[in-house]
């Protein structure tokens, strides 16, 4: 196939292979996105009067077959293409003619990348939302489950004071909604139009942008010519790092139900079918997962680093060093997703060993309530109070007196008495469920507005950006 660029000469091989192998098999997941990009631009060119009527009729025609073909999987892009935008760009030259050797006017493959990988962030961020919804709910619901059962709560790997099972899953149900809002600023970032600036600085006719970004569902367009360019890596980067921080808290989760699931511990026990072997230890459940996602965790800290070392220092406009940044964008959208399912998979599998929770809440956690009580009670200073109980405790803890644990109505009774804002006595978790809710109706009107544009733009019903791929 001949490149769009191509002026009379022949590419050397190697070099062919080296700029578009990677890229042309990485933009095999840009199809749609590049053809509901032509679809807009064509009934933009056609407004300002370079297409006529037969024209923009043939090419709504050529670009609806490529969504069809797509579907099928029977189109594909070829390294010999280089990239999505030539893939097209040579079909509809090749069944329409004319008209398709017009559909570049006013545009660069630069502003065309771009809005193939907005249409596509938007698309995968609304997937992402719904997985991290269905995740902090599964928390939630065994967070309200498990609010009374008592657990010892850690600081420095030691036993520190009282807590719950309940307490423990809601922390990350609370801290995942936080993480929503990062994903929804990187969402609201993203969504800008770059479509008209071209190679990074406009063209010399009276193309309309803003109608461009009406027709794809973008909430503004992106103004600045040079910075539409300048923003390649860095929206990017802004995506990976709210993944980042969603992945290190399903890295901190992954590691204590890792502790928690040993036979030391024994607090959780997780169900066979979501654990592996050993191949010489016959008695050996294995937790992988979690330890993948810990690991994980890891990988996108270097996609996120991967994009801004890339990024760091380019001088402004267009640098072939910007190719590099979609492979780290859309392995970490895929990573993202396949933890977060992961761990609503593990969560909806645990069950609780009461009796071991019970036995570990041994009396060195009562310690800080004990001086409460002197503080209250006595009338003395927390700080004499510290020091007395501080003593008793200590010495009880160098003998290794085996002391008698509470029962789980005196625990829970603790639990209770833990009566503030956050405590186990009074979670919140109705507060959770609102913000939960808010954030889920706020995606879904993201959601609405995307799927609507695109559904009158492409002239079906049948696409859903909420739909499973």
């Amino acid at each position: 196939m001949s490149k769009i660029w191509q002026k009379g000469y022949s590419i050397n091989e190697q070099v062919e292979r080296y700029t578009a192998a990677q890229n042309s098999l990485l933009d095999n997941r840009l199809i749609r996105h590049d053809v509901w990009g032509s679809l807009a631009h064509a009934i933009m060119l056609h407004q300002i009067g370079i297409l006529d009527d037969e024209e923009l009729q043939s090419l709504k025609k050529g670009l609806n077959e490529i969504l069809e073909l797509e579907k099928e999987d029977t189109f594909v892009v070829q390294p010999s293409d280089e990239d999505v935008h030539t893939s097209i760009e040579n079909y509809l030259t090749q069944t329409i003619g004319t008209a398709g050797k017009n559909i570049h006017t006013a545009r660069s493959r630069n502003d065309q990348v771009l809005v193939d990988l907005r249409l596509y962030s938007k698309e995968e961020l609304t997937q992402t939302s719904k997985k991290l919804f269905n995740l902090i709910t599964t928390l939630l619901n065994f967070a309200e489950e498990q609010m009374a059962t008592p657990m010892p709560g850690y600081t420095h790997m030691q036993r520190g004071m009282l807590s719950s099972v309940g307490l423990w899953a809601a922390s990350f149900a609370e801290s995942l909604i936080d993480d929503e809002r990062l994903l929804s600023a990187a969402y609201e970032i993203n969504d800008q139009s770059p479509l008209g600036s071209a190679a990074g600085y406009g063209v010399p006719l009276p193309i309309d942008r803003q109608l461009v970004a009406d027709l794809l569902g973008f909430a503004r367009v992106q103004n600045n010519v040079i910075y539409v360019q300048n923003a390649r890596g860095k929206i990017e980067a802004a995506i990976v790092q709210a993944l980042t921080q969603i992945m290190l808290d399903l890295s901190k989760m992954a590691q204590d139900l890792l502790l928690f699931t040993t036979a030391e511990y024994g607090f959780f026990q997780v169900a066979q079918e979501v654990c592996t072997g050993s191949s010489i230890m016959p008695q050996k459940r294995n937790l992988d997962i979690m330890e993948l996602v810990r690991g994980r965790a890891q990988t996108m800290l270097a996609h996120q680093q991967h994009i801004l070392g890339i990024v760091c220092g380019l001088p402004s406009g267009f640098n072939m060093d910007y190719q590099e940044t979609k492979r780290p964008l859309m392995e970490a959208l895929d990573l993202a997703q396949q933890s977060i399912d992961i761990c609503s998979l593990v969560i909806s599998k645990i069950s609780v060993n009461k009796e071991r929770l019970l036995k570990a809440c041994t009396f060195e956690l009562f310690a800080t309530d004990r001086a409460y009580d002197m503080v209250t009670k006595d009338q003395m200073p927390f700080r004499d109070a510290y020091r007395i109980v501080g003593k008793e405790v200590t010495a009880q803890l160098d003998q290794l007196l085996s002391l008698p644990t509470e029962s789980q109505e005196q625990l829970v009774e603790r639990l209770k008495a833990r009566s503030h804002q956050g405590g186990t006595g009074n979670p919140g978790l109705e507060q959770a469920r609102q913000r939960l809710a808010q954030a889920q109706e706020d995606w879904q009107q993201r959601a609405t507005t995307f799927t609507t544009a695109i559904q009158q733009l492409v002239g079906t019903s049948q696409i859903s950006i909420l739909e499973e791929e």
